[in-house]
């Protein structure tokens, strides 16, 4: 994922606040997270086969935050903000 594309989507993501009393462990980064979910939807592998060494997690992570950045709306922000950006350049046509 270009630098480009992720300075346009990161400020889309959700914040998830930590518990304060049993936080947990620390969730991986959501561009870690974003590039697993890239890496299944392109291979066409099932969620469950996700290599973990590639460092992206386990498909379940993957899926839980795709379900997560979908029931907020991202995708739709996303497209919004790439159709505006297209149409200030005059290259939407």
């Amino acid at each position: 994922m270009s630098d480009e594309l992720w300075d346009h989507l990161e400020p889309l993501l959700p914040q998830r606040e930590r518990r304060f009393r049993y936080p947990g462990r620390k969730p991986l980064p959501d561009r870690d997270v974003l590039c697993g979910i890239l890496y299944v939807l392109h291979t066409g592998i099932q969620w469950e086969y996700l290599p973990q060494d590639l460092g992206f997690g386990s498909g379940m992570t993957c899926w839980r935050r795709l379900r997560d950045w979908n029931e907020a709306g991202v995708w739709q922000r996303l497209h919004e903000v790439l159709l505006a950006e297209l149409n200030a350049t005059s290259r939407l046509d």
